[in-house]
């Protein structure tokens, strides 16, 4: 069975770095993040490996992962909110003590999606995938980003309602800063390989493809097992979202993650928008998604909020979904159900 954390009033944070920390040019950024934080009502308490940044992690695999079992295991600690994702989260994984992590939310994406989708299919916690903390290091959030604590102040047994976004960030600024941190200036899309109208209804389970597709064939990423012990076989949504692969490389993670059994009872697939998704050779990312329907019969949904290019939706790995595309525009419902 899932089960849900929840966000009370007043929760207090926890700021660790399991994958990248932070590099000392930019520790005003995460001392304005955490204000930001504090200014809303949270507590925080802030880990060590945050302020630590050295050959593409923020410390050795065995103290990331000592001070995450230690926060995942403190009663007064409500979320884990990393700063950022990174690079080599993955090498924390052997060192994690997932047996005794209390349920609370984890919160974030890119590398941390690692992390997110191990602990689910490992434990049943279900876990949070949206924006890192140093996207809410602004005056404001747009109306996508802000439905976060909407979504995890959802009491188990509810359900919360999200719609796609208005506008979506092209490329960033960092030289012009907002109040909102992101640049929303081009019309949002959802769109369906079959142009018509969809309806999806299952499990979520997704994250960055980049790094998760290394789950497969380790402990960590033993989707058939999560299936029949923790949902009760019900079938999958899948959303997935491209940071750098090719759509070459793309295509055969994704023909792994079929071979592997990933794709078993899924009742459809959302990918997220893409700045990587450049054709090679003729063969171009829409080419990808039509493969892949026809591979596995059921539908396909592409430019959602979800991923490097912002505003992000907040998706819940476990939680039940109903998901509906038209005329370009999305609505997911989501049933924190066991």
């Amino acid at each position: 069975m899932i089960r849900y954390p929840y966000l009370p009033d007043g929760a207090t944070i926890g700021i660790t770095a399991p994958s990248s920390g932070v590099q000392t040019e930019l520790y005003d950024m995460l001392k304005q993040s955490i204000n930001r934080m504090e200014a809303r009502g949270f507590q925080t308490i802030t880990g060590e490996t945050v302020w630590t940044q050295d050959k593409a992690k923020s410390a050795p695999a065995h103290v990331r992962a000592r001070e995450l079992n230690r926060m995942m295991q403190d009663a007064k600690v409500d979320l884990l909110f990393p700063p950022w994702g990174g690079e080599l989260l993955i090498e924390i994984l052997e060192y994690t003590d997932f047996e005794r992590f209390q349920p609370k939310w984890i919160l974030g994406y890119s590398d941390t999606s690692v992390l997110l989708l191990a602990l689910t299919l490992k434990t049943g916690i279900a876990t949070a995938h949206a924006m890192n903390l140093f996207d809410l290091r602004g005056e404001k959030s747009d109306a996508t980003t802000g439905m976060w604590r909407s979504v995890l102040a959802t009491k188990p047994g509810s359900s919360i309602t999200q719609y796609s976004s208005f506008k979506y960030q092209k490329e960033w600024k960092h030289d012009n800063p907002t109040p909102w941190v992101f640049h929303l200036t081009n019309p949002t899309e959802w769109k369906t390989i079959s142009n018509n109208q969809e309806q999806l209804k299952g499990r979520l389970l997704g994250g960055c493809i980049d790094v998760i597709r290394h789950l497969i064939g380790t402990p960590y990423g033993n989707v058939q097992y999560f299936q029949e012990e923790m949902i009760d076989n019900d079938p999958i949504i899948w959303y997935l979202e491209n940071c750098e692969l090719s759509t070459t490389d793309l295509r055969r993670t994704l023909i792994q993650m079929k071979l592997a059994g990933w794709f078993a009872n899924c009742s459809g697939l959302m990918f997220g928008r893409s700045e990587a998704n450049r054709a090679v050779e003729n063969y171009s990312v829409e080419d990808v998604y039509c493969d892949l329907s026809k591979d596995l019969g059921i539908p396909v949904i592409y430019d959602i909020d979800c991923g490097h290019v912002p505003p992000q939706m907040t998706f819940i790995n476990g939680a039940y979904a109903e998901v509906d595309v038209k005329d370009g525009k999305g609505v997911v419902v989501q049933y924190f159900k066991s």
